[in-house]
């Protein structure tokens, strides 16, 4: 079993501790998070390229996206790795949820270990909004708060 874990960081008030948990090579992600200081509602939540936050958010560079292939839902057979959808907070501003996810791996060649999570302001329309960045971003809007993923003992 492998375990990684990613501390989110935010100039705007939002925290939280993403766990990453996969049993085996081949085997699935279950990805865990507890986060707070968002605003109700949902939140596109992704695996972006770069392990990178000397800009803050913004040097995480764009969705990991090792296939490249469009944006699109946690669901759909097209689309980012790191496309994992959205969180859903509650009236009390916290996000309590589990994904488990067979496109982001924490062991082999396309492991996301040393890679970013990040958390969006808006919903992710999950490559079906219609609007100019549907199939890039899912037009979640700005960068809110992220977290290098790294090992855990």
């Amino acid at each position: 079993m492998v375990k990684a874990v990613a501390v989110l960081n935010s100039s705007e008030g939002v925290s939280g501790t993403i766990f990453f948990t996969q049993e085996a090579e081949g085997a699935p992600t279950t990805v865990t998070g507890d986060i707070s200081g968002l605003k109700p509602g949902p939140h596109g939540f992704h695996v972006h390229a770069l392990g990178d936050t000397t800009n803050g958010c913004m040097s995480t560079g764009p969705h990991y996206n090792p296939h490249g292939k469009e944006h699109g839902a946690p669901d759909d057979e097209i689309r980012h790795a790191g496309d994992l959808g959205n969180v859903t907070v509650g009236e009390d501003g916290t996000a309590k949820f589990t994904i488990v996810d067979k496109q982001i791996p924490l062991i082999g060649a396309q492991s996301i270990i040393g890679r970013a999570v990040v958390v969006h302001a808006d919903a992710d329309d999950l490559g079906k909004g219609g609007h100019e960045l549907s199939k890039s971003t899912g037009n979640a809007g700005g960068r809110v708060a992220c977290g290098i993923i790294g090992l855990q003992g």
